[in-house]
């Protein structure tokens, strides 16, 4: 935001400061100032003359020999210009003076270019007449400029008045960096309310009359809003009668020095108020509304409309149109369409002032690729209020300027305005936030410079529309602060209580991962979110697999990255086969990464992501290596019961007999198994691979860090190994069970220690051998008491068909 200093002190009176001083006062009370620049930067001794006489050069063509009155003196310039006659009245610089720059427009000598006194061809010249360039300046800021040669005043400038004066010069432009929840502070009238606040002077908004004809507005034109959830407010006034010409000279320096270019009288209006209050305003030929009717709404997919620029656009549905009785004739807080722009044959306007949805604008704004400075103003959330006073003002400068005549009455199509926000005032809760002993008289005057409004009866402060920033007690205390100064707030020690920093329980389950992983020999890897549909196909998956309902990316580098990818596996395969094919031995990997499982396609609300620990390995080990893995990864969680391994998991990818979905305590957390040979060749992948997937969301419930310690054993263990006959089909998860059900309070632990088929067992049975450890945390057990124990455990192996091996 750049803004004259000239133009806030039109709203500020007495603000007399240095532009240092202004910058720093501005920056400690929070607007901040990035940088100023002086218009009359290496511009001295520079007076309005009037030429009195010229006459050809003796030996040059191309040179005249001019006398100038100065006001205090008449001197002789020799000049090449082709544009000046007797008479016209003309910037000038004498001897001993500065100009910014040369006339060519180049760029400018840091300290500028001293004039001298001289010949030229022998005849002396005791200054120089001035083009704008050489001012500082250029033909877009100063459009009555000649294209070349010297710039001419009007005729009633005062000779020998200062020149920079006249054409405004004596004046800084301040860049501010406003912060994008002060959408007040994007307006001339915001900064200057912040001006007046910290140099503690009045501030005096424009007071705004409009002179009306006797018409009305609704004979001219009337106005729907289709969608009120994109335009909460749409106001519309008529003028007629219009002339268009040149702004007046204030108003075209006012625009010039923040960066915007005088048009014309009409133009330059809209852009004025648009600085001034920060609401962006459009102007209609009336003539081209068709009906005599506007109406806003959505566009359609696949429309296309003209833009004032000369593009086409592509329009779709969430953008939002303002169209006339037949057609498109702008998109709404961007750009106007080419159908209805101002011409200078123009009699009778419509202006718009409109309160639009700000992320709808930024959407639209990004999609389209036109970014203006109406949508950066509207994108931010304007306060629908600051509509009606904006387009108000307009008028009342069309009035004013001769530009035309304003039609009597306002087109306002309104939405309920929001209640005034109201925050209930603790003076002591924000000194305790400040860390200050600030009295709440001090604090009712901040807030008073503010225009905030304290209601003694409920002890609220009433916050103004435009600052809708202010939400809360710390937004208050905030307020204070800036105006009681940062640099006055003494350094305190901080109250409360200290906590012991951590990471949050989440990520601690993932860095628990980590260390197990590498503990056993996994490195880490980084694989891509974006998958190719083709990844569903090496995998085996079936047509009707809801895996391969994945997200399409709207955008993609290419078809490889496609789709949002809705099971792990497929990067570390990926990652495994490249291992393999450049010789590598003994690989293992691991990954942390989300997958998105979409609830609905086409997306109608953001996907599930959930996070996956996948694990995968070739060379060393089996599938009972991985089963370690794992186990080891629960024990770290805290999770101290056993899981169950269902192989009945029907993973196609995996190969059908070595298997399993982990399930504790009921709940699937992932499976593992070795990979299946078909989809180990879809990779090129020779040799056997094993892999696990843990689902992180499904773990954590059943996690924990806390510990509680049990001190060393004080009674003797007891020991009993027993070697069973057990049918194939019965899995040692079976026997465990029984053992852990069955084997009491003194049962301590129990540990397979041997598994054996052949020809010592008869066919469809296997021997299992099992040390089981028994133990009384307050005695030492005797027989009787390891013997029933025992019975009860024999017992229920006898119901699994299991026998003791003789």
């Amino acid at each position: 935001m750049n803004t004259a200093l000239s133009w806030i002190k039109a709203y500020v009176p007495g603000l007399s400061c240095g532009d240092q001083e202004y910058t720093d006062a501005m920056t400690l009370s929070g607007t901040k100032v990035e940088t100023y620049e002086r218009l009359d930067k290496n511009l001295e001794q520079i007076y309005v003359g009037q030429i009195l006489s010229i006459e050809k050069h003796p030996d040059a063509d191309k040179l005249i020999v001019c006398q100038v009155d100065i006001g205090k003196e008449t001197i002789q310039i020799v000049t090449g210009a082709p544009n000046v006659k007797v008479g016209d009245k003309v910037p000038v610089v004498v001897d001993g003076g500065k100009v910014a720059g040369g006339h060519d427009g180049g760029p400018m000598p840091e300290e500028g270019i001293t004039i001298k006194s001289g010949k030229l061809r022998g005849v002396e010249s005791f200054g120089m007449m001035c083009s704008i360039e050489e001012l500082g300046s250029s033909r877009e800021m100063y459009p009555e400029a000649p294209e070349l040669g010297i710039y001419i005043f009007e005729e009633d400038v005062p000779v020998g008045s200062d020149a920079v004066e006249v054409l405004g010069l004596r004046d800084t432009v301040f860049e501010y960096e406003v912060t994008s929840n002060r959408v007040d502070c994007y307006s001339v009238l915001g900064l200057a309310r912040e001006a007046a606040a910290t140099f503690r002077l009045p501030f005096q908004a424009p007071v705004v009359e409009v002179e009306e004809t006797a018409e009305r507005v609704e004979d001219y034109i009337s106005v729907e809003v289709k969608d009120p959830d994109l335009c909460s407010r749409y106001c519309a006034r008529v003028c007629t009668d219009i002339k268009i010409g040149p702004s007046p000279r204030w108003m075209q320096r006012r625009l010039a020095a923040s960066g915007i270019r005088p048009i014309n009288n009409l133009v330059d209006i809209t852009n004025y108020v648009m600085e001034e209050y920060g609401q962006p305003m459009h102007a209609f030929d009336l003539k081209t509304i068709a009906g005599n009717k506007i109406i806003v709404k959505r566009a359609k997919d696949g429309e296309e409309f003209q833009t004032l620029d000369g593009q086409i656009r592509k329009l779709d549905s969430e953008m939002l149109m303002i169209c006339d009785g037949e057609k498109e004739i702008g998109i709404a807080g961007i750009m106007g369409g080419e159908n209805s722009k101002i011409t200078d044959q123009v009699t009778t306007v419509l202006f718009e002032a409109a309160t639009f949805n700000g992320a709808n604008i930024r959407k639209s704004a990004k999609r389209l690729g036109l970014r203006t400075d109406a949508s950066g103003k509207f994108e931010k959330g304007l306060d629908p209020a600051n509509a009606k006073a904006a387009i108000d003002r307009a008028c009342q400068l069309i009035t004013e300027l001769g530009c035309g005549k304003v039609v009597g009455g306002t087109v306002d199509v309104c939405e309920p305005l929001k209640p005034l926000n109201r925050i209930s005032l603790d003076a002591q809760r924000i000194n305790d936030l400040l860390g200050t002993d600030i009295t709440k008289e001090e604090m009712m005057e901040y807030f008073e410079r503010l225009e905030l409004v304290y209601e003694e009866a409920t002890n609220e402060v009433v916050i103004p529309s435009f600052r809708q920033d202010l939400e809360g007690i710390a937004d208050l205390a905030e307020e204070v602060a800036r105006f009681y100064g940062y640099d006055k707030i003494p350094m305190t020690l901080p109250s409360g209580e200290a906590t012991t920093g951590k990471l949050p329980f989440k990520l601690r389950l993932e860095e628990t991962a980590r260390d197990i992983a590498q503990f056993c020999g996994f490195s880490q890897g980084m694989c891509y979110s974006f998958e190719s549909p083709k990844v569903f196909d090496k995998l085996l998956l079936p047509e009707d697999d809801k895996l391969r309902n994945a997200i399409v990316i709207a955008n993609p580098l290419g078809e490889d990255f496609s789709i949002m990818r809705t099971i792990s596996l497929n990067g570390i395969l990926t990652s495994l086969a490249t291992n393999y094919n450049r010789r590598n031995k003994d690989v293992r990997l691991y990954e942390l990464g989300n997958i998105y499982l979409p609830k609905a396609l086409p997306l109608t609300e953001l996907p599930d992501e959930r996070m996956q620990f996948t694990l995968g390995f070739y060379g060393e080990g089996d599938f009972f290596t991985m089963k370690g893995v794992i186990e080891e990864y629960f024990d770290a969680l805290g999770m101290k019961k056993k899981p169950v391994y269902d192989p009945k998991s029907g993973k196609v990818f995996l190969h059908p007999g070595r298997q399993a979905d982990i399930l504790y305590e009921g709940t699937r957390l992932g499976f593992l198994g070795e990979v299946h040979p078909d989809v180990l060749d879809q990779y090129d992948l020779g040799t056997k691979a094993y892999v696990a997937v843990l689902d992180m969301p499904a773990i954590e419930p059943y996690a924990t860090f806390d510990r509680k310690y049990e001190g060393i054993a004080r009674y003797p263990a007891v020991m009993r190994d027993i070697s069973m006959v057990v049918p194939k089909e019965i899995m040692v998860g079976q026997i465990e069970a029984v053992i852990l059900q069955r084997g009491g309070r003194i049962l301590e632990s129990y540990q397979l220690f041997d598994i054996y088929e052949g020809s010592q067992i008869r066919e469809g049975f296997k021997s299992v051998a099992y040390s089981i450890t028994f133990r009384a945390k307050d005695r030492t057990l005797e027989e009787a008491d390891v013997s029933a124990a025992m019975k009860k455990i024999l017992n229920g192996l006898q119901d699994l068909g299991i026998e003791l091996r003789q």
